[in-house]
C-alpha cells in the first residue's frame, strides 16, 4: 500500500454509473459525472478525511499503478465534498 505524505490521499477512483435510476443505459460518451473516489491512506497532515471516506474530488490528479490496482494520489485542498 502506498503511505501518502504531509497533506495528500491516496484514493482508488470509482467507475461510473453505467445507468439512470431509471434503469436507462447510458453510453460512456453522453454522461457527465462526477469525480468519485473511496480514500485508501492519508497523511498525517490531513484533517478532514480518514481511509474509507468517499469524496468529490477535481479532475486533476496524480495516478499510478501498483499490483494491478490504479491509485489516485490528490492533495487535500482538491477534495470538494466527503459523501
Amino acid at each position: 500500500m502506498i503511505k501518502p505524505l504531509a497533506h495528500f490521499i491516496v484514493a482508488i477512483k470509482e467507475a461510473p454509473e453505467q445507468t439512470t435510476t431509471d434503469g436507462l443505459y447510458l453510453p460512456n460518451d453522453s454522461k457527465e459525472h462526477p469525480l468519485l473516489a473511496l480514500v485508501k491512506a492519508v497523511g498525517v497532515d490531513v484533517e478532514t478525511v480518514k481511509a474509507g471516506d468517499r469524496i468529490i474530488y477535481k479532475q486533476y490528479e496524480t495516478d499510478t499503478e501498483i499490483e494491478k490496482v490504479r491509485y489516485l494520489i490528490i492533495k487535500e485542498e482538491d477534495i470538494l465534498a466527503i459523501l
